[in-house]
C-alpha cells in the first residue's frame, strides 16, 4: 500500500522545508532569525502533525455522526476496513451540498473519514463505497500525513517572508520603509510555498489512491462512475476560494473550487477525464464488469 514510501518522502520533505525555515531564519535575522525559527519550525510541525485532522473537519464544517444516523455509511467503511485489516476511522459529515469526501488523520490509528451530505444524495450506494476505498486507501498509504505537513511548513515559509516586511531584519539602510530585499524575499515564497505544496502533494498520489481504493473494494467502476458524477457537481456547485478550506482542498476527492485558467497549473488533483480513463483499464485489467 505503498505506505513505506510515503514514510521516507514524508522524512525528506520535512527535512527540506525545516531546512529552508531555518535558512530563511538566518539569512533574516541571523542567530536571532535562526532561533526564532528553529522554534516556529518545531511548533508548526507538532501543530501540523498533531491537529491537521481537526484543522481539516473544520474547514468543512464536519460533524462527527452515529451508526443509528447513518447506518449504511458506518457498514461499508466497517466491511472494507477490516478487509484492509485497519481500525475503522471515525466518520464525519459535512452539511455542504457539492458532492465531495475527504480522509484526514495521521495514521490509521488517527484517521477520519468525511462526506458531504451532497455526495450522500447524488451517488448510489455502490458508488459511495467505491469513494470510501479511495478515501481509505489515501489513509493507508499515509498520504494525509505528508499533504497536512507540507501545507503546515509551507505556510510558515511564507509567514516569515511576510515577517521580513516589518522586522528590521536584514539591512538597515533605508529606516523609512521596508527592505526591498525582504520585498523581494516576499515576493518569491510565496509562490514557492505553493510550488512546494504542488510538489509535495502530487497528482500521482490521487492515481495512487484510486488503483489502491478501486482494488480494495473489487469494483474500479463504481469509483469511475461516482467521479463523473462528482465531477459534474463540484462544477455546478463550486465553493469559495477562501478561509481554511484552501489549505484543505487537496484532501478531497475532487478539486472543491472552479478550475480553468492560471489555477489549472497549480491544481492539486489530476484531470478527473483522465482517472477515469485508468479505473476502465482497471477493471478491463482485473476482470471487474459490475
Amino acid at each position: 500500500m505503498h505506505s513505506q514510501h510515503n514514510g521516507l518522502k514524508t522524512a525528506a520533505l520535512l527535512g527540506l522545508l525545516t531546512s529552508l525555515i531555518l535558512a530563511v531564519g538566518y539569512w533574516l535575522g541571523g542567530g536571532t532569525g535562526l532561533v526564532l525559527a528553529v522554534v516556529v519550525s518545531l511548533v508548526t510541525n507538532a501543530v501540523s502533525y498533531f491537529f491537521s485532522d481537526r484543522i481539516a473537519l473544520r474547514s468543512m464544517g464536519a460533524q462527527p455522526v452515529s451508526e443509528a444516523e447513518f447506518p449504511e455509511l458506518y457498514a461499508m467503511v466497517r466491511e472494507l476496513s477490516r478487509d484492509a485489516g485497519q481500525p475503522m476511522p471515525r466518520l464525519y459529515v459535512s452539511p455542504s451540498m457539492q458532492p465531495n469526501a475527504f480522509a484526514t488523520g495521521r495514521d490509521p490509528e488517527h484517521a477520519a473519514v468525511a462526506v458531504t451530505v451532497g455526495i450522500t444524495r447524488v451517488l448510489s450506494l455502490r458508488e459511495l463505497r467505491g469513494v470510501i476505498g479511495h478515501e481509505l486507501s489515501h489513509v493507508y498509504n499515509r498520504d494525509i500525513l505528508i499533504s497536512s505537513v507540507a501545507a503546515g511548513l509551507a505556510g510558515i515559509v511564507t509567514m516569515l517572508a511576510q515577517l521580513a516586511i516589518f522586522l528590521p531584519f536584514g539591512s538597515a539602510d533605508d529606516e523609512d520603509g521596508p527592505n526591498p530585499a525582504s520585498l523581494l524575499l516576499m515576493m518569491i515564497l510565496g509562490p514557492l510555498a505553493a510550488t512546494i505544496i504542488q510538489f509535495a502533494i502530487s497528482r500521482n498520489r490521487e492515481f495512487q489512491a484510486d488503483a489502491s481504493g478501486a482494488t480494495l473494494t473489487r469494483d474500479p467502476l463504481a469509483l469511475a462512475s461516482a467521479l463523473e458524477k462528482i465531477h459534474l457537481g463540484t462544477q455546478r456547485a463550486p465553493l469559495p476560494a477562501d478561509g481554511t478550506l484552501t489549505s484543505s482542498a487537496h484532501l478531497m476527492i475532487a478539486n472543491p473550487f472552479r478550475g480553468g485558467g492560471m489555477a489549472s497549473l497549480f491544481a492539486t488533483h489530476p484531470p478527473m477525464q483522465e482517472r477515469i480513463r485508468r479505473l476502465h483499464e482497471q477493471a478491463a485489467l482485473t476482470g471487474s464488469r459490475r
